[in-house]
């Protein structure tokens, strides 16, 4: 059990609790190595003694620490002490995004989009390295002070299995795919699905399916049809609405196949977003939305079933539901000859495809005796290897055999006498499993009955280090890495571990420094560009908007666009960099026009306007300097003012409507009243563009 001011591997201390989740607790420590604050996510009690998903959460964990990109948190260190599993985790200074949609209630497109091109660049660094997260949604997704968005959680969503989910660890209903509501094979397009639904709750303040049970929630996503965003808020622009439609079709194939694909039409919707540029195929009924199948139900109730016995009874379709499909069917008008017609091509349809899969099946079970294996080239198209047995061969023997099949290995001994020294006892992932090439195996290794304790050498200089294991009967092995904390030459981790017990004369491993792995990107000239053009610029070579100031520039043609970037063009900068911009007000002594000719209230401004009002019009400049104080009835209404001292102003409707009734029900008692002849006093603000004289 974890307690403020424990030490966990000797090393983090845990300072407080900052987070919970369905099946881990977050805290926040100090890493007394390296002088630095750290996140420690540790797995909760009742997942640590399932051996199946530890297993699995290591190797994910393990995998996950690979991925290096801004938009996604770096995973340091994975760990076990005393039977507690941790990760530990760069700490981001910072909100979720959940709590900053609540806190705003919704997002502005312009800044959604902003945020969803950062999120998709980190998943796609993620898919790239043939890792899914599964669990998109905006608790996962922090946004730092800096205005920097980083995805979290990668690697244990994946750990999770239908084994071990339960609608309680599923509070992620809302955001998941009906492939994985309905407990079937999920990839990178479930990614996507779940980030739209992200996007929905950016844009809108809500999630588009809602219910009193996660199976309830779960059967929407299956069958519901998804609401359009616009339904919720009117001024969303096209082009993000058909975004957001595109990544939530309930069939994958489609969705965006991939997030290259997302990430070109977000970056296209901030400089076009009345646009309808996003390319939809159209939906048949089998497509879009269904009822819920038997198989649906028993799959869903299969992940939830833990806590459904605990809260409430398991929710089922009534018969009617199920059968509603057929029922349509039968009042359409067909006639009994078209009918049986239709049935014979179904029948002869469903012949085919029975085939079709059968003969599919056979070659991938070997139902006819075929020899069953995954050929080279299967595995080469997939990166995944099938992990061998391991147990029971020396080290070196393991060693050499991972290696050969393309899997990394760290290694811990244990004293043991049912095994003699330097012989495999455990591994982290069984004999036949199918993983990622290249993540990392962690080998059980026997120390004997007389095991030698190793010396801890983390942040020693390579040379110390090889000095100080030598003198202790240690060989020693080193690999590369890359640290932004530890020193070049120095060593970032070991294994086994300092402060364990190896055989005299074996290998540890060391992980050595190379310095910061800094990937370096050639700084665009923004000069002359809008703001959202600048920031599809920075987007796209990995760099981060920051500040944005007006300022007085000379240059006639620079008005409303870009005069100064705070890095100078061509220059190298780190990927990740904040760019602060400076936008063009025009000269300082500039002056400007504004004519036009104004139009009354519309519809969407007020609803309940009536030609003929008498409106009070007052115009400002950016200055709230009075230009226009009158009362206006007929429209439009032309004005022309010259010498203006700003670039812009407000144009203010004051008038009253007049509503003829108004019913309202008292909620005590259901009781309606009507009253007539009501008057509404209304405010109506536009913010205008001054035109600068030359």
């Amino acid at each position: 059990m974890i307690k403020i001011g424990m030490l966990l591997d000797q090393r983090y201390e845990i300072v407080e609790k900052i987070g919970t989740g369905g099946m881990s607790d977050v805290y926040k420590a100090k890493d007394n190595k390296l002088n630095r604050l750290v996140a420690v996510k540790v797995l909760k009690q009742e997942f640590s003694e399932n051996a199946n998903f530890v297993s699995k959460f290591r190797t994910e964990a393990q995998a996950a620490a690979g991925l290096m990109h801004p938009n996604i948190v770096n995973v340091y260190d994975v760990g076990e002490e005393g039977g507690i599993y941790f990760i530990v985790m760069e700490l981001v200074d910072g909100i979720t995004l959940k709590n900053y949609i609540v806190k705003k209630v919704r997002l502005s497109v312009k800044e959604a989009i902003s945020i969803a091109i950062q999120v998709s660049m980190g998943i796609e660094a993620a898919h790239n390295n043939h890792i899914i997260h599964r669990d998109i949604k905006p608790q996962n997704i922090m946004i730092s002070k800096d205005g920097k968005v980083k995805v979290t959680d990668f690697g244990i969503a994946k750990a999770a299995t239908s084994n071990t989910i339960t609608s309680n660890v599923m509070g992620s209903v809302h955001y998941t795919s009906p492939e994985q509501a309905r407990g079937g094979f999920s990839d990178e397009k479930s990614d996507i699905y779940s980030l739209g639904i992200t996007m929905f709750e950016m844009v809108t303040g809500r999630v588009p399916f809602n219910g009193d049970t996660t199976v309830a929630i779960a059967i929407k996503q299956i069958q519901e049809k998804m609401p359009s965003p616009r339904e919720y808020a009117e001024d969303i622009p096209i082009s993000v609405e058909q975004i957001i439609l595109k990544c939530c079709e309930k069939s994958a194939d489609r969705r965006y196949q991939n997030m290259d694909q997302l990430i070109h039409d977000l970056k296209q919707s901030l400089l076009t977003p009345d646009e309808n540029f996003v390319q939809r195929v159209d939906s048949d009924t089998e497509a879009s939305t269904r009822i819920a199948t038997e198989e649906d139900m028993a799959a869903i109730h299969k992940e939830t079933a833990p806590v459904q016995e605990k809260t409430s009874k398991p929710m089922r379709l009534k018969k009617q539901e199920i059968e509603e499909e057929d029922d349509d069917f039968d009042k359409s008008g067909l006639s009994p000859r078209m009918e049986k017609i239709a049935t014979a091509l179904t029948v002869v349809l469903a012949i085919v495809v029975f085939i079709i899969v059968l003969f599919l099946a056979s070659k991938t079970f070997d139902l006819f005796g075929d020899e069953p294996r995954r050929t080279e080239e299967t595995i080469a198209q997939t990166n995944t290897v099938q992990m061998v047995d391991v147990i029971g061969k020396t080290i070196e023997e393991a060693k050499a055999t991972l290696d050969e099949i393309g899997l990394g290995y760290t290694v811990e001994y244990e004293e043991s006498d049912a095994y003699d020294q330097n012989i495999v006892m455990r591994s982290s992932v069984e004999k036949g499993t199918w993983v990622q090439e290249g993540i990392s195996v962690n080998l059980t290794v026997s120390a004997g009955t007389s095991g030698v304790e190793v010396p801890d050498v983390t942040l020693a200089t390579l040379e110390q280090a090889y000095y100080i294991l030598q003198d202790a009967g240690f060989a020693v092995e080193e690999k590369e890495g890359y640290s932004e904390e530890v020193e070049e030459g120095s060593v970032i981790r070991q294994s086994p571990k300092g402060g364990s017990k190896a055989p005299e004369g074996s290998t540890i491993i060391l992980i050595v420094s190379q310095g910061t792995m800094d990937v370096e990107v050639t700084m665009p000239d923004l000069t002359g560009m809008t703001e959202d053009e600048a920031m599809v610029t920075l987007t796209e070579q990995g760099l981060v908007l920051g500040k944005v100031t007006e300022v007085y520039n000379p240059d006639y043609n620079l008005v409303g666009k870009v005069c100064a970037q705070s890095v100078v063009k061509n220059s190298t900068v780190v990927e990740g960099t904040t760019i602060n911009i400076s936008i063009s007000k025009g000269p300082e002594n500039a002056t400007y026009t504004y004519s036009a000719n104004i139009a009354a209230p519309t519809s969407e401004e007020d609803p309940d306007f009536v030609p003929g009002t008498v409106i009070n019009i007052r115009i400002v400049d950016g200055e709230n300097n009075v230009l226009l104080d009158s009362a206006v009835k007929d429209f439009p209404f032309s004005v022309n003012f010259k010498g203006l001292t700003t670039p812009r102003g407000t144009i203010i409707f004051t008038y009253t409507d007049k509503i003829d009734s108004v019913t309202t029900t008292d909620p005590t008692t259901g009781e309606t009243t009507t009253t007539q002849n009501q008057t509404k006093s209304m405010t109506v603000r536009r913010d205008v563009e001054f035109t600068m004289d030359k």
